[in-house]
C-alpha cells in the first residue's frame, strides 16, 4: 500500500487514531454503494466526495458535538461522523418521507438541528453568512463555541464569500471558514477561478488569520482544526482555512472527468486519504488486515440494514394540504389588543414604528437589530435613535454594506433561537440580499422544518424626488415567493401593531414602510402607548361606500381617500395592509357589496399585485361584477427624479379619470 502522505500521530491515542480510520472508511463505503445504486436508478443524483473524506471527517471529529457545521456537496463524512442514522440519509437520497426533507429536496440540501448540521442550497456561498449568525449568537450568549462553514474554491468567487468573511472579521465572530480546494469548479480549473497564488492569502485582506493544510492528511486536518477551535473558543475570532485536495470524480456523476488530465488524476490517486492512512496504521502495527476485514464487514452490514429500512419506506404520496400547511412554522401568538382605556399619544408614522420597535426589544431579550447606520446615528430615518443607550451595541448593530451577509446572519441567529431584524436602508437595496431572502429564508421551514424568525424592514416608495434607486416599489417580488409574509401598513396605528405582530411571528416577514408617510402630518394619529399587535392577513375597511370599491395599500390608501372625500363620492376603500397572506374574505365582501372595483397600486402595472387581484376577482367573483375590474398603477418605467416626471410616473394624477370610467360604465 502507498504511503505518500507523511503522518505525525503526536500524542493521539490509539483509540482516536483508529476512530479516525473508521470515520474515513464509513463514508467511502457508503459512496461506493451509492454509485452502484445510481447506476441502478435507485437514487437520482450523486455528488461524490471520494478522495476528500479526510477534510469532513477530521474537522467533525475535532469539533464539539453541539457546534454547528454548515456543509456542502461532498461532506458525507460530517453526517456519518455525527452519527446521522443511515436509514434517514438513504431515504433522503431516495426522496422518501423518512428523509429530512420528505421528498422536497435532494442530496445534502437539508439540515438536522439535532445533529447541529445545516446543509447547503444550490446557490454557492449563502451558508457562510448563516454560520456568521450562529457565531454571533455564541458571542451574545457568552458561549465558548465556534461555528464552521465549508465552501469550495469555486464558491470563493461569489459575493457571499466576501460579505460573510468581511462581517465575521469586523464583528470578530468565532467562525472557521473552510475552503475545500479540490481543483475544479465543475469543469473550470482553479487557474480560471482566481488569480492569487493561494486562496488563504485572501485572509490578510479581511484582517483575519489564515492557514493552509494538506486536506488529504487526516491527522493534519484533525490536529490543525482541534488547535484552532480551542484557540477560537477562548479568543473569539474568524479564521480562514484552505484545505488542498482533489475531486476524483465528476462534479456530479453525469458530468464525468474527461476534462481532467490523466497525469493529474494519477498523481492524486496516489494521495488517496483512506489508503495512505490505512497503510500508515498497518505500518505502525495499530491495524491488521483482519481488523480491516472485520470493520468493512461491520460497516457493510450497517449499510445494508439502513438500505433495507429505506427501501421499505413507501414512495412519497402528494398531499396538497400538507404541502401548504408546512410552508410556515405554526404561530402560537394571538393578537394582543391594548387596554381599552389605556393612555394614548399622538404619533406620526415614524414615531409609531420606533415605539413598536422599542417595545419589541423590551419584550424579546434575544431580539437583535442590524442595519447600516442604525446604532449611534439612529438610522437614516432616525427610527432607532436612542436605542443604543437603552439596549447597547451588542443588540443594536451597525453593519457593513453587506446586505446578503446580514440577512444570512439573521437566519443564523434564528437557528440558535434568537429573533433578528435587518433594516434595509432602502427597499431598493434589498436586491443585494435577494438570494438570502427568497432562496434561503423563505424555503427553510418547508424544506426541513427550520423556522426563520426574521423581520426585514423596507423603507419604500416614491414621491420624495429620490430617483430610480431610492424610490422603487418592489413588494411584488416578495409576494411571489412562497414562505414569506409581506406587510405594508398605511397609518401609524397599523404600523405599530403590525410591526409587533411581525416580531411575534416565527416566520420571515418583509415589512414595507412608505418613506413619504414617515413624517406626514396628514396621518398623525393618537395610538396606544401600551403594547399591542394586529392579526397578520387581515385587511382594514378605511371608508364605506356603495358605488364602487378601491382596493389598495400603502400610499394608495391616502391618494384614494383624499380624492374620494374631496369629491364626496360614495366609494368604499379597502386597505389590504397584509399582501401575503391576503384577506380574500374582505376582498370578496367589498366586491359583493359595490359590484365595481378599482385596484390601485404604486408599483408599476405589469406583473404587480393588482394583476393578481384582478385575476382572482374575475375568476371567483365574476357574477358580482357590474363593470370590468380596473387597475391603476405607475408607469412601466423606472422611477424618475425630476418632480414633474415623478408626478407623471405615479398613478395619483390618473385616479380621477380612471375612477370616473369605472363609475360611468
Amino acid at each position: 500500500m502507498s504511503t505518500l502522505l507523511k503522518f505525525d500521530k503526536k500524542r493521539l491515542s490509539k483509540k482516536r487514531l483508529l476512530a479516525l480510520y473508521e470515520g474515513l472508511l464509513r463514508p467511502r463505503m457508503i459512496e461506493e454503494k451509492m454509485l452502484v445504486l445510481l447506476r441502478q436508478g435507485r437514487i437520482s443524483k450523486w455528488f461524490s466526495g471520494i478522495g476528500q473524506e479526510a477534510i469532513a471527517v477530521g474537522i467533525t471529529n475535532a469539533l464539539k458535538e453541539d457546534e454547528f457545521i454548515f456543509t456542502m456537496h461532498r461532506n458525507l463524512g460530517v453526517f456519518t461522523s455525527r452519527n446521522v442514522p443511515l436509514e434517514r440519509l438513504f431515504a433522503q437520497w431516495q426522496g422518501k418521507n423518512l428523509g429530512f426533507t420528505q421528498g422536497r429536496d435532494r442530496s445534502f440540501h437539508f439540515g438536522s438541528p439535532e445533529h447541529h448540521i445545516v446543509g447547503m442550497i444550490s446557490h454557492l456561498g449563502p451558508q457562510l453568512a448563516l454560520a456568521g449568525g450562529v457565531g454571533l449568537a455564541h458571542k451574545l450568549e457568552g458561549e465558548q463555541k465556534i461555528a464552521l462553514a465549508f465552501t469550495g474554491e469555486g464558491g470563493t468567487s461569489e459575493g457571499d464569500f466576501h460579505e460573510a468573511l468581511n462581517v465575521a472579521a469586523v464583528w470578530n465572530l468565532p467562525v472557521l471558514f473552510v475552503i475545500e480546494n479540490n481543483g475544479y469548479g465543475l469543469s473550470t480549473p482553479t487557474s480560471e477561478q482566481y488569480a492569487c497564488k493561494h486562496l488563504v492569502d485572501r485572509a490578510k485582506g479581511y484582517g483575519m488569520e489564515g492557514h493552509r493544510i494538506d486536506g488529504n492528511n487526516i491527522l493534519e486536518v484533525y490536529q490543525k482544526v482541534d488547535k484552532l477551535a480551542k484557540s477560537m473558543r477562548k479568543n473569539p475570532r474568524p479564521i480562514l482555512l484552505e484545505c488542498d485536495t482533489f475531486r476524483m470524480r465528476g462534479h456530479e456523476e453525469a458530468s464525468g472527468t474527461k476534462y481532467v488530465p490523466q497525469e493529474l488524476m494519477d498523481h492524486w490517486a496516489q494521495k488517496d486519504p483512506l489508503h495512505n492512512y490505512e497503510a500508515f496504521l498497518v505500518e505502525e502495527k495499530l491495524l491488521t488486515e483482519e481488523d480491516i476485514k472485520a470493520l468493512r464487514k461491520q460497516i457493510k452490514t450497517e449499510i445494508e440494514e439502513g438500505l433495507k429500512v429505506a427501501y421499505a419506506e413507501p414512495t412519497v404520496q402528494a398531499n396538497t394540504q400538507k404541502e401548504l400547511d408546512d410552508l410556515f412554522a405554526p404561530n402560537p401568538y394571538a393578537p394582543q389588543l391594548p387596554p381599552p382605556n389605556g393612555p394614548k399619544t399622538e404619533k406620526r408614522f415614524v414615531d409609531a414604528l420606533s415605539d413598536g420597535l422599542r417595545q419589541a426589544m423590551e419584550k424579546h431579550p434575544k431580539l437583535v437589530l442590524m442595519g447600516q447606520d442604525i446604532a449611534d446615528y439612529g438610522g437614516v430615518f432616525k427610527i432607532t435613535e436612542g436605542f443604543v443607550e437603552q439596549f447597547g451595541k451588542e443588540r443594536v448593530r451597525n453593519t457593513p454594506l453587506c446586505e446578503s451577509a446580514i440577512v444570512g446572519a439573521g437566519i443564523g441567529l434564528s437557528i440558535k433561537g434568537h429573533k433578528a431584524m435587518m433594516e434595509m436602508q432602502f427597499a431598493d437595496f434589498s436586491t443585494c440580499g435577494f438570494n438570502q431572502i427568497v432562496n434561503n429564508a423563505a424555503k427553510l421551514h418547508w424544506r426541513w422544518g427550520q423556522n426563520v424568525d426574521l423581520v426585514v424592514r423596507m423603507p419604500t416608495g416614491a414621491g420624495t424626488g429620490a430617483g430610480p434607486y431610492h424610490s422603487q416599489s418592489n413588494e411584488a417580488w416578495y409576494t411571489h415567493t412562497p414562505g414569506l409574509k409581506v406587510l405594508y401598513p398605511s397609518n401609524p396605528y397599523d404600523a405599530k401593531g403590525l410591526l409587533l405582530a411581525a416580531f411575534e411571528d416565527p416566520n420571515p416577514v418583509i415589512f414595507f414602510e412608505h418613506k413619504a408617510l414617515y413624517r406626514s402630518r396628514e396621518i398623525v394619529q393618537e395610538i396606544p402607548d401600551d403594547y399591542y399587535s394586529l392579526e397578520i392577513g387581515k385587511a382594514k375597511l378605511i371608508r364605506e361606500g356603495q358605488a364602487a370599491s378601491i382596493i389598495t395599500y400603502g400610499m394608495g390608501v391616502h391618494w384614494a381617500k383624499r380624492y374620494v372625500e374631496a369629491q364626496n363620492l360614495d366609494v368604499e376603500i379597502l386597505d389590504l395592509r397584509s399582501l401575503l397572506p391576503l384577506d380574500y374574505e374582505a376582498i370578496a365582501a367589498t366586491v359583493q357589496k359595490t359590484n365595481r372595483v378599482l385596484i390601485l397600486q404604486e408599483d408599476c402595472l405589469f406583473g404587480g399585485i393588482a394583476g393578481e387581484l384582478s385575476a382572482h376577482i374575475s375568476e371567483h367573483l365574476f357574477e358580482h361584477l357590474d363593470a370590468p375590474v380596473l387597475r391603476l398603477a405607475s408607469l412601466d418605467t423606472p422611477v424618475p427624479f425630476a418632480a414633474d416626471l415623478e408626478r407623471n410616473f405615479l398613478p395619483e394624477s390618473r385616479l380621477a379619470q380612471t375612477l370616473d370610467r369605472l363609475l360611468s360604465y
